[in-house]
């Protein structure tokens, strides 16, 4: 009887050029001589993506959205060609597939789409024909059949939505780092390695500037009870464990005596827009739509006015969704290079939590703070972008080093 399946997604560096690639073929045919079957999805080769964006904006500095991607899908396809080409020389059968192709339908939204339904058939089909199937990530097919894709780390959520359809083992992402750490050691140096963490913190996390895994695959894993295995490429792992000096992040639900960690992230290019009026969401509402833009966080005062925080993360053409938004808001008021500084954990922000507001206060010093968003499982502050991660550092030592 055939093995479990096991779905794997190497991201833009692990195959950013033809050796990584190679490398990464050999590691999938260990998984396979594992007795697995295996469904891989690839990100584009190194920093393809931002290349041929930076063309469309040599042509035309606010391309059509729909014509982005039909250009930027490419670099994944490129990728999974090239993954199989490389299997089949070592003497392995693999398929390769576009998102559309292996069954990832989406929303209509160009750039930002979201995953609506996975019809893997064709996976299916080859995986019991003992070929290795590689998806393209990133991407997918709408109902009305135009080429999609789902954003910024988008690949991610296109291997955990193949993992939940496909009943997988469980769902490893691949890339240049070992897993899920407190915070990014490039902003705070002694941040530490989580190994084990659950699905509501690292959505958390996702959804406020950690770069390790996208929001939505976390969203896809938890309400399919996949397992995701964050890792390094470059490390060994056998049996679907960390070999002797390697190690993974597990993201899965947490037993009822395990404690969730906790962790900071730091984000840059946030704008906040403020609008005065009784029908002030109304009218950001049309705004927004006819800017293609939405926004991540939204307040409404009950008093009248809406305050609504974006991210450019997933705006390939902010410069004229501004221009729209100033056109059809000449009131509202946009504050640009803002940068948020995030807390994720349980019992922060009470009134003896490390981030009660007396203490917040003591953080932030005489730094002026924009904003601030307070639930509970998190603590945003907003700041001018060059303050981020001195706040990030100060959060860290108030939060996880405490």
């Amino acid at each position: 009887m055939a093995g479990g399946i096991i779905v794997q997604k190497y991201g833009g560096s692990s195959v950013a050029d033809l050796e990584r690639l190679g490398r990464v073929a050999d590691k999938i045919l260990e998984t396979k001589r594992e007795g697995h079957r295996v469904v891989v999805v690839v990100s584009a080769m190194g920093k393809t993506t931002d290349g041929l964006l930076a063309q469309a904006r040599q042509v035309d500095p606010e391309p059509p959205r729909r014509e982005l991607d039909m250009l930027v899908s490419t670099g994944e396809r490129v990728s999974m060609a090239l993954l199989s080409i490389a299997i089949q020389k070592r003497g392995a059968e693999a398929i390769s597939f576009t998102g559309s192709q292996a069954g990832i339908i989406t929303t209509d939204r160009h750039f930002d789409a979201r995953i609506v339904a996975v019809r893997p058939h064709r996976v299916i089909e080859e995986l019991e024909k003992g070929k290795v199937v590689i998806v393209a990530g990133y991407q997918g097919v709408s109902e009305a059949k135009e080429v999609t894709t789902l954003g910024r780390g988008g690949s991610d959520t296109t291997a955990v939505a193949l993992a939940a359809a496909l009943d997988a083992e469980r769902c490893e992402i691949y890339s240049d780092v070992d897993g899920v750490y407190t915070a990014d050691p490039r902003v705070v140096p002694d941040a530490a390695h989580i190994p084990v963490l659950d699905y509501e913190t690292l959505q958390t996390m996702a959804e406020n500037g950690a770069k390790v895994l996208n929001a939505q695959a976390v969203e896809w894993a938890k309400r399919a009870g996949i397992e995701i295995h964050a890792r390094h490429t470059g490390q060994r792992y056998e049996g679907g464990q960390p070999a002797e000096d390697s190690r993974q992040s597990v993201v899965r639900a947490l037993e009822p005596n395990e404690r969730r960690a906790a962790a900071v992230s730091g984000e840059k290019g946030l704008v906040l827009l403020s609008l005065q009026g009784t029908s002030a969401l109304g009218v950001l509402g049309d705004a927004c739509a006819a800017a293609e833009v939405s926004p991540r966080e939204l307040v409404v005062d009950p008093r009248g006015g809406v305050t609504a925080l974006f991210s450019l993360l997933n705006a390939p053409d902010w410069a004229r969704s501004e221009r729209v938004l100033r056109e059809r808001l000449p009131e509202a008021t946009l504050r640009s290079a803002l940068a948020g500084a995030t807390a994720v954990g349980d019992g922060l922000t009470g009134v003896a939590g490390p981030l009660a507001p007396a203490r917040l206060a003591a953080l932030v010093g005489d730094a002026p703070v924009h904003g601030a968003i307070v639930g509970p499982l998190r603590a945003t502050l907003l700041v001018d972008e060059e303050r981020v991660d001195g706040l990030v550092r100060a959060m860290h030592a108030a939060v996880v080093a405490r």
